[in-house]
């Protein structure tokens, strides 16, 4: 079967407190249904984490509104650590989330009333769109930008995750990947210069080449309807100061957006893809196990590659999942049409699980 990306399913973050962390994304974002949580080894991802299997502490959570969720990971048996210097726009890997909203405006009054907003007012992408900034209690920046794909409606002014801003050395070298796998094809903007909506960000004062990219086709698969649409920004810095990588000298799970993930169907398919257009797998738990991996209450297939600068890109091919595990309810994705959304109705049971603060 010739392999489907079904959309971003989660952008992993790295924190030093899942619980406190995830309480605070509940809080501002309504980031609210957990998928699964989870407690154990993570012993496969040895070329990321020095070598030696490691204890960690995992929330998958979503919001119900739509978009993708966030990973939100923690190191049990070391202390993760932060970056030599904050992250700057145009260094190598995730810089920021974005974060979709019906109302910038509204939500970026409801940040600046709370002390959480970067700016005094709004500010315009180069496509002219409003655009808010935010950054969380670790120092990870969230850009919140307008969305009009939405898959059920709650008091939160924000839903999940619309996509990131990801920087790079060489913006034809990275669409090789992210237009050329992961479907990323559609050119909202390419353009260059030094950015009023950066300023004041760590590195906003020099000048960058932003490209915008959107899909042009639908996504296809179980949870399409409620990931929605999402857009990845490349951002490569072109004069002033030398970029560096992010995760230099660190561990996979340290401090800061550790992976972009794709929901995926055909991972054997996209294996082949991937090793022939250049970035093989350094991660395949189906190849490790022979089986699939259990994620607590939930299982399926990972993998990872890297992009040209070594920004870990995950796939993940979910085969079972709870939808309301309270009641014992939970769905085996490979009794069904792969290609087919899930109806709406089920995707909404998932409110059943949802933490209330």
């Amino acid at each position: 079967m010739q392999f489907i990306i079904s959309g971003i399913q989660q952008i992993g973050i790295g924190i030093p407190d899942v619980k406190q962390a995830w309480k605070w994304y509940r809080q501002q974002f309504g980031i609210d249904v957990p998928i699964f949580e989870e407690a154990a080894e993570a012993n496969l991802m040895l070329p990321y984490t020095g070598g030696k299997p490691h204890q960690r502490h995992a929330v998958l959570a979503i919001s119900l509104q739509g978009g993708s969720g966030m990973e939100i990971w923690q190191y049990t048996s070391r202390t993760p650590q932060p970056p030599a210097q904050p992250p700057m726009l145009g260094d190598y890997g995730i810089f920021a989330a974005r974060i979709k909203s019906r109302d910038v405006a509204a939500a970026h009054r409801a940040f600046a009333s709370r002390g959480l907003a970067l700016h005094a007012g709004l500010r315009k992408d180069p496509a002219g769109q409003p655009v808010c900034w935010v950054k969380d209690p670790y120092g990870n920046h969230f850009q919140i930008v307008p969305d009009t794909h939405w898959f059920s409606r709650t008091r939160a002014l924000t839903g999940g995750i619309a996509g990131c801003m990801i920087g790079v050395s060489d913006i034809e070298a990275a669409r090789q990947l992210y237009s050329g796998i992961l479907g990323y094809d559609d050119v909202v903007y390419d353009r260059e210069g030094v950015w009023e909506d950066l300023a004041g960000l760590p590195g906003g004062e020099f000048p960058l080449r932003r490209v915008l990219l959107g899909h042009r086709q639908a996504r296809q698969g179980a949870f399409s309807r409620i990931i929605g649409p999402s857009r990845i920004e490349l951002v490569q810095l072109r004069s002033g100061r030398s970029a560096v990588p992010m995760f230099k000298g660190r561990f996979w799970g340290d401090l800061g957006f550790i992976h972009l993930c794709f929901d995926v169907i055909g991972m054997d398919d996209l294996r082949q893809q991937c090793a022939a257009q250049g970035f093989p797998f350094t991660v395949d738990s189906g190849l490790a196990l022979g089986k699939a991996f259990d994620m607590g209450e939930a299982s399926g297939l990972f993998s990872y590659i890297e992009d040209p600068d070594g920004t870990l890109i995950e796939f993940v091919e979910t085969l079972k999942m709870p939808i309301a595990k309270k009641w014992g309810w939970y769905l085996d994705l490979r009794k069904r049409d792969a290609r087919r959304p899930l109806p709406d109705w089920m995707l909404k049971a998932l409110s059943l699980n949802r933490v209330r603060d």
